[in-house]
C-alpha cells in the first residue's frame, strides 16, 4: 500500500541518487572539457563536499524546524542547480554549479528519510527505512539506464536536466504531503556547533582530497581544531547538533566506521568502471549506462530483501561480504565478457543493500526519536566520507600504478589496465575489513 504523501518524498529524493547518470557522462564531460581522468574527480569532489560537510547540520535543522519545510527548500535549491548545470559554458562555471547541487542535495536527503519514517506506524521502521533505501536504490538504477541513451542523444548536460521536471512535480505534489504535529516544545537550535561542524567536515573532506599538496596539512589542522571546538561545544550545549558520547559505545562506532568502508570501497565502482566500459570493452554511452545500472538494482534489490528480514547484524555481515566479493571479483576484469562483469556489478550492490538497510535500521533505533533527522544525516554522511575518501584514494591507486607500468613501456590500455586493477584489489580488501568489525553485537541489548 502506498502511503499518502509518499509520492512526493519519492520524486524529490529520487534527483539525489540520480546523479549516478553523471558517471556514464564522465567520458563526453572529460572530452568537452580537455579533462584527464583524475581532473573528473572535482565534479564529484565539488558536490559531495558541499553537502557532506551541510549533512548532520541540516538533519537537526529539520528536527528543531521540520522536515517537511526544510525537504521543499531543497527541491527549490536543486532546480536552480539543474538549470545552472545545463548552461555551464566551461568547467569552472559546472563545479559552481555542482555546489549549490550539493546544498539542494542535502537539505532533501537530510530529512528524506525521517519524512518517510514519519508516514508509516513505529512499529513499521524497519519497512519504513527499507522503502526509502528501495526509493534512493531505484534512483541510482535509472541514472545510468536514462544517461546512456540521453548522452548519446543530446549530450552530457541531459543528465542534468533529465532530473527538472522530476524536481518540479515533486514541488507541485508537496501539498499531498502531511505536516507532521510537534513532538513537544521547539528545541534551540545549536547555532554554533552547526558552523563548527560543517566547517570540520568541510575542511577534512578537503584535507583527505588533498593529501600530498601543501595545503593538506593547514587543511588538516584546522579540521582537528573545528573538529574538537565542535566536540566541546556539543558537551555543554543543553541540545547539541548531534550528541558525542554516543559514540563511547564501541559497538556504535564500530558500525559507523564499517558504513564508512563499505561506502568507500563501493564508490571504486562509480568513479572506475565507467572507464574501464569505455576504455576496454568499447561501449557507447548507452550499453554503458545499462552494465553500470546493475550495480544499483542489486542495491533495491537488497535493500528490499533486507528490509524483508528485518534488517540487524547477521544481514549487515552477509551484506558487507558479498560486496567485497563482487569487488574482488571486477579485480578479474580485462578478459572478462560484459555479461560476467553485469554479474559482479549486481552482487556487489546487492550486497550493499543489505549492509545499508541494517545500518541505517541500528543507527535510527539507537538514537532519540527526536532525533530522527540526525539518525537519517549521519548515514548519509557516511557515504559522503566515504566517497570523497574512494575519490582520493582509489584515484591516487590507479594514477600510481597506471604511472608506474608506462614508465616501464607498458601500452597505455595494459597500463589503464593495472591501474584499475589495483584500485578493484584495494576496494575489495576494504570491504572485507567490514566483516570482522561486525563480529560482536552492534548495540546493546
Amino acid at each position: 500500500m502506498i502511503r499518502p504523501g509518499l509520492l512526493p518524498v519519492a520524486l524529490g529524493t529520487s534527483i539525489v541518487p540520480l546523479d549516478t547518470a553523471v558517471n556514464v557522462a564522465f567520458p563526453s564531460i572529460a572530452a568537452a572539457f580537455g579533462l584527464d581522468v583524475p581532473a573528473i574527480q572535482w565534479l564529484i569532489i565539488c558536490y559531495v563536499l558541499t553537502h557532506g560537510s551541510l549533512m548532520l547540520a541540516v538533519g537537526r535543522i529539520g528536527d528543531v524546524f521540520g522536515y517537511r519545510r526544510v525537504f521543499h527548500a531543497g527541491l527549490l535549491c536543486s532546480a536552480v542547480a539543474f538549470v545552472l548545470c545545463v548552461l555551464a559554458p566551461s568547467y569552472a562555471w559546472l563545479l559552481a554549479a555542482r555546489v549549490l547541487q550539493g546544498v539542494g542535495a542535502a537539505l532533501v536527503v537530510g530529512c528524506g528519510p525521517a519524512l518517510v519514517i514519519g508516514l508509516y506506524p513505529d512499529g513499521l521502521r524497519t519497512r519504513a527505512l527499507a522503502t526509502y533505501g528501495a526509493i534512493y536504490a531505484a534512483g541510482a538504477a535509472m541514472g545510468p539506464l536514462l544517461a546512456g541513451f540521453l548522452v548519446e542523444a543530446f549530450g552530457w548536460q541531459a543528465v542534468f536536466a533529465l532530473r527538472l521536471p522530476i524536481v518540479l512535480a515533486a514541488l507541485l505534489l508537496m501539498g499531498s504531503l502531511p505536516i507532521a504535529a510537534p513532538l513537544g516544545r521547539r528545541e534551540p537550535f545549536d547555532a554554533a556547533g552547526a558552523v563548527l561542524l560543517t566547517l570540520a567536515v568541510a575542511t577534512l573532506l578537503l584535507a583527505l582530497n588533498r593529501v600530498g599538496d601543501a595545503i593538506s596539512a593547514p587543511l588538516f589542522v584546522m579540521a582537528l581544531l573545528s573538529g574538537w571546538g565542535f566536540v566541546w561545544r556539543s558537551r555543554s550545549a543543553p541540545r547539541p547538533i548531534l550528541d558525542v558520547n554516543l559514540f563511547r559505545d564501541p559497538a556504535f562506532a564500530r558500525l559507523n566506521l564499517a558504513g564508512l568502508l563499505v561506502h568507500v570501497s563501493g564508490f571504486a565502482v562509480m568513479l572506475l568502471v565507467p572507464f574501464f566500459l569505455a576504455r576496454v570493452l568499447g561501449l557507447s554511452a548507452l550499453p554503458l549506462g545499462l552494465v553500470l545500472a546493475a550495480g544499483p538494482v542489486g542495491l533495491m534489490l537488497g535493500s528490499w530483501l533486507g528490509g524483508r528480514l528485518g534488517g540487524g547484524p547477521k544481514v549487515a555481515r552477509v551484506g558487507a561480504a558479498l560486496s567485497a566479493v563482487g569487488l574482488l571479483s571486477l579485480a578479474l576484469a580485462g578478459g572478462l565478457p560484459a555479461w560476467l562483469l553485469t554479474l559482479f556489478l549486481l552482487g556487489q550492490g546487492f550486497g550493499m543493500g543489505l549492509f545499508l538497510l541494517a545500518y541505517a535500521d541500528i543507527v535510527t533505533a539507537t538514537m532519540p526519536r527526536a532525533n530522527r533527522g540526525v539518525a537519517g544525516s549521519l548515514t548519509m554522511l557516511a557515504r559522503s566520507l566515504g566517497i570523497v575518501l574512494a575519490a582520493t584514494l582509489f584515484t591516487l591507486v590507479f594514477s600510481a600504478v597506471e604511472g608506474s607500468a608506462v614508465a616501464t613501456q607498458a601500452a597505455p590500455l595494459d597500463a589503464f589496465l593495472r591501474g584499475f586493477r589495483a584500485a578493484c584489489l584495494l576496494a575489495g580488501l576494504l570491504g572485507l575489513v567490514v566483516v570482522p568489525l561486525l563480529g560482536r553485537p552492534l548495540v546493546r541489548p
